[in-house]
């Protein structure tokens, strides 16, 4: 079925909406995906979408969930990511946001999102979007009990193209308020660096749209949003070398060596 239960949302069978890689890891950074997984709850069925529209890049960000343990793992950082499709709800856009629950996506209409009562999108916020965002809360609390001074790093992946025009940068580092210094250091170090097409809030502008590292990262926690482009992302072995990239720009940025 496509619509939603008025009580509860999660099945047993379904898996829980956060994942959580290295846990209770000390180094500098914190890794996040909002977007990492596609896994819709069994109780919404396909939300009337085929298998290729629930893989598409509408679903998810396409090779995050393969970079984020890569780059944990460089860091020796933990990576926290949502395991449900942003179809569901989007863990990026908060609870009064139009698209924080998207009837239509990139000009593909979503049927189980359509229509929905009030409680039903409750209930998506209260067991898939609260859930995530308590345990970065809660993992942030962690650390900045015991000293340890935080870097958000928040993972995410565009599409090539979008409405017919090509994207010529390769990765973008997202900034708006709060303590951006980290953001542009990163930005800075990856242009100087590296021969990389490297966007300054391209494609997408960081803004008051963005969700997560606000309730997160401001007004002081040093933060960056990277997106990378997906056809860069396809394979294991593009994943192991921006992993590479990330850990080197990130751990010289954290250092002043950027």
């Amino acid at each position: 079925m496509n619509g939603q239960p008025s009580q509860s949302l999660l099945a047993p069978q379904d898996p829980p909406p956060v994942r959580m890689f290295n846990p209770g890891r000390e180094a500098s950074f914190l890794l996040i995906g909002d977007h990492a997984g596609n896994a819709i709850p069994s109780a919404l069925g396909t939300l009337g979408l085929d298998q290729a529209e629930r893989e598409r890049h509408i679903a998810w960000d396409i090779g995050i969930a393969g970079l984020g343990p890569l780059l944990a793992e460089r860091l020796d950082a933990t990576f926290i990511s949502q395991a449900y499709s942003r179809l569901v709800v989007d863990c990026n856009r908060g609870l009064d946001a139009p698209d924080a629950i998207a009837e239509a996506s990139d000009g593909i209409r979503i049927p189980g999102n359509v229509g929905l009562r009030p409680e039903d999108r409750a209930a998506r916020f209260a067991e898939i979007h609260e859930p995530y965002h308590h345990a970065i809360a809660a993992e942030l609390a962690r650390r900045d009990g015991l000293g340890i001074e935080t870097i958000l790093v928040a993972l995410h992946s565009f599409t090539p193209a979008m409405g017919g025009k090509a994207r010529p940068w390769q990765i973008g580092i997202l900034h708006d308020r709060g303590n951006a210094t980290l953001a542009r250091t990163v930005l800075d170090a990856l242009r100087e660096k590296r021969d990389l097409v490297v966007g300054d809030n391209e494609p997408y502008a960081m803004d008051g749209i963005d969700y997560t590292v606000p309730r997160h990262a401001y007004p002081a926690r040093p933060y960056v949003e990277v997106e990378i482009r997906q056809d860069l992302l396809a394979s294991a072995d593009q994943q192991a070398d921006w992993a590479r990239i990330l850990a080197e720009a990130l751990m010289d940025s954290a250092t002043g060596k950027g």
